[in-house]
C-alpha cells in the first residue's frame, strides 16, 4: 500500500492550491482521511482529518480556509487551500487509517509530502 500526495507548488498570499492523495495497492478499506504538516523547525501538525462518513475535521489555524473532501471510489482524498498565507508554508502529508486487503486491523499510513511554499 502507498500513499502519494501531489499538488503543491509556490503561490502568493491570498492564493488557493488543492492538494491531492491517492491510495494504491491492496486496499481494504480507509477509514479515516488526512492532512498534516510539518513547516522547517517545526513538529508536524494536524491540517484536517474526513471520516468515511464525510465527517470533516480542521485545525483552528485553517477554518474557513481549506476544505477536506474524500472520493471513496477512488482510495482519493484532497485539501482545497484558500487564501494562503505564508505561515501556511510547509511539506503537506496525507495519512490514512487504512486496512490492507485480508487483514483484520487497520494501521497508519503516510504519504510522502508534499512542498506548499507560499510568498508574501
Amino acid at each position: 500500500v502507498q500513499l502519494q500526495a501531489s499538488g503543491g507548488g509556490l503561490v502568493q498570499a491570498g492564493g488557493s492550491l488543492r492538494l491531492s492523495c491517492q491510495g494504491s495497492g491492496s486496499i481494504g478499506s480507509i477509514n479515516v482521511m488526512g492532512w498534516y504538516r510539518q513547516a522547517p523547525g517545526k513538529q508536524r501538525e494536524l491540517v484536517a482529518t474526513i471520516t468515511t462518513a464525510g465527517r470533516a475535521n480542521y485545525a483552528d489555524f485553517v477554518k474557513g480556509r481549506f476544505t477536506i473532501s474524500r472520493d471513496n471510489a477512488k482510495n482519493s482524498w484532497y485539501l482545497q487551500m484558500n487564501s494562503l498565507k505564508p505561515e501556511d508554508t510547509a511539506k503537506y502529508y496525507c495519512n490514512a487509517d487504512l486496512r490492507e486487503a485480508g487483514r483484520v486491523y487497520s494501521r497508519t499510513y503516510w504519504g510522502q509530502g508534499t512542498l506548499v511554499t507560499v510568498s508574501s
